[in-house]
């Protein structure tokens, strides 16, 4: 039998788990992962240095599934893309079962290793070797999750500063509601010389073991139940410790959203002399997101905060500005290859197809768990409203804004796709392939150039509806279709949208609400996660653009349309 053997840059760790590497439910301790997974990244970084390499950060881990006692784990380590005196290293754990032979993914990770120099020698990196496609991938996604990282404190300040404007915590009076007070945490540790690394300095993945179990108590307090870890939004290490150092770890809920909880945890390092005075060093903070389970293995619902004290209130938002970046961060993660889901269009199922393009995006519409992330604010108000719904892996948008003009108006003029060109930046042509009927089109999109990679095009489906009484919505409903008559074209990324449309509602005779929805795929998502994470406003600039579009529009231009 002929092993597999690990590419070149590849640094492969496989461990079985041992009932001393389990919590108490018998699965692999996310601290014990959070340990192999370190050093596995550390030896990684130093292959392809040659020199000692440090932690600077691990973020972004996101846990897929778990791992039980007698089960074999396998991590994957190797740089991504090198730069001066850093590199960011990719990290992929499975688990494998020795009974059944089968495998699946637990876990994916991003880390940030800096080289350390020898004496006064100057580091300069050599670049990576790329030999497969996904290396290139990866090498470019890795530039662009580093400018992520980079401007990571000035988005959240801003959607901080935004916040205080939008936010509402729970009122005083709404039943339900619970202060996070009583998860609160506090642990300490003396570092001894087994918790070193082979530099002399803490090891960092002891660090971000002690992290988790005190993240674990604190979400345990508030769910009493059991806490599992689902992600981690980012393990920052501000500063060394060494031998000999207290650590002493603070940990507490800052909010909690339907079936996660966020906790954070702060670590100060104290010597001797230190100690004596209570004056600690600010070494490490993160931010982890658990779920929970019962007895009957079903998630929990967790309670929604209320906020008591200004530092309630600072945390409160704090975790509503990171869910909206992690939310931007999702597509320079990782790249996730596009699932085809299009239907082959047949004009003898015609009507089918239709009806059920219309009804999945009412459906769409009218799932519960959408939330406020962004709200744009002029004289007369809030115009511009963004909602985000999370369902398992499915990332869904919904743009809310109010026109002062009349519904039909913006619904002849949403329906007709060959004019979203005047007012949407992201479309640069837009034709008509087939007049299927009065209320049924398909349409030739082609989109503009994103994150340097190939513009998109898109073959849709638009069909629209008028309300059968006054009063009632007006539907203009989209989805990808395959026409064997417009295929794939080498200049352009064939696209997909899986289920979108406007929903437009009269407010009275002279203005209406339109209602942007977008259940959106990986091909998509490239055009709105600067937005969601907070580094653009893309979707609220589109969104004007709309509404300037439609109110510029008088009723002699519309007949001009017509």
């Amino acid at each position: 039998m002929e092993l597999e053997r690990p590419a070149p840059a590849e640094v492969r760790m496989s461990q079985a788990i041992q009932p001393a590497h389990a919590n108490p439910r018998g699965e692999l301790s996310a601290a014990q992962l959070l340990k192999w997974i370190d050093t596995t990244a550390c030896l990684a970084a130093e292959k392809h240095a040659g020199v000692s390499c440090v932690t600077a950060s691990v973020d972004d881990i996101q846990f897929e599934a778990t791992a039980r006692v007698g089960q074999v784990i396998t991590i994957k380590a190797k740089v991504s893309r090198a730069f001066s005196t850093s590199m960011e290293i990719s990290i992929k754990v499975t688990v494998e079962d020795m009974l059944t032979s089968t495998e699946k993914l637990v876990s994916v990770a991003f880390s940030t290793f800096v080289a350390k120099p020898i004496g006064k020698e100057k580091i300069q990196l050599k670049p990576v070797t790329l030999l497969t496609e996904q290396d290139h991938v990866e090498h470019n996604l890795a530039s662009e999750r580093r400018k992520v990282r980079l401007q990571h404190e000035d988005t959240f300040k801003n959607l901080m500063k935004e916040g205080g404007k939008f936010d509402n915590p729970i009122c005083d009076d709404e039943e339900g509601t619970v202060s996070t007070r009583g998860t609160s945490v506090q642990s300490i540790e003396l570092v001894l010389p087994p918790h070193a690394n082979h530099h002399g300095n803490t090891f960092g993945g002891q660090i971000m073991a002690w992290m988790e179990a005190v993240a674990t108590i604190s979400a345990s307090r508030l769910c009493r139940a059991h806490p599992v870890l689902k992600s981690v939004d980012m393990f920052k290490f501000r500063g060394p410790s060494t031998v000999g150092d207290r650590l002493v770890f603070n940990a507490i809920v800052n909010n909690t959203f339907q079936t996660c909880v966020e906790v954070g945890v702060r670590v100060e390092a104290f010597d001797c002399q230190e100690w004596s005075e209570s004056r600690g060093r600010h070494i490490n903070s993160a931010f982890l997101i658990y779920n929970a389970v019962d007895d009957k293995e079903e998630l929990i619902t967790f309670p929604k905060i209320k906020p008591m004290s200004k530092d309630d209130f600072r945390r409160y938002r704090g975790a509503l500005a990171r869910k909206r970046i992690r939310l931007g961060r999702k597509y320079v993660i990782s790249h996730k290859e596009e699932v085809p889901l299009c239907i082959h269009w047949d004009i003898g199922n015609q009507v089918s197809l239709s009806n059920g393009n219309v009804e999945a995006l009412k459906s769409l519409a009218a799932r519960s768990g959408w939330e406020v992330t962004s709200a744009v604010e002029d004289v007369g108000g809030i115009q511009i409203k963004i909602y985000t719904l999370e369902e398992h892996d499915i990332l869904s948008v919904w743009v809310e804004k109010h026109v002062k003009r009349p519904a039909h108006l913006a619904y002849h003029l949403l329906s007709n796709f060959t004019k979203r060109p005047l007012w949407d930046p992201h479309c640069t042509s837009c034709e008509v392939i087939d007049c299927v009927s009065e209320d049924d089109q398909i349409y030739y999109i082609t989109c503009s150039v994103v994150n340097n990679d190939k513009p998109k095009d898109l073959v849709v489906l638009v069909s629209r509806r008028r309300p059968l009484e006054d009063g009632h919505t007006y539907v203009v409903a989209v989805r990808s279709v395959i026409l064997p008559s417009v295929p794939p074209s080498p200049q352009y990324v064939r696209s997909e949208i899986t289920c979108a449309g406007f929903l437009i509602h009269a407010s009275d005779s002279s203005s209406c609400t339109v209602s942007y929805f977008n259940q959106i795929s990986a091909s998509i998502l490239p055009y709105f996660a600067g937005n969601l994470g907070g580094w653009s406003k893309s979707i609220e600039e589109t969104a004007a653009s709309c509404i300037q579009f439609i109110e510029s529009t008088n009723d002699d231009g519309l007949i001009s349309i017509l």
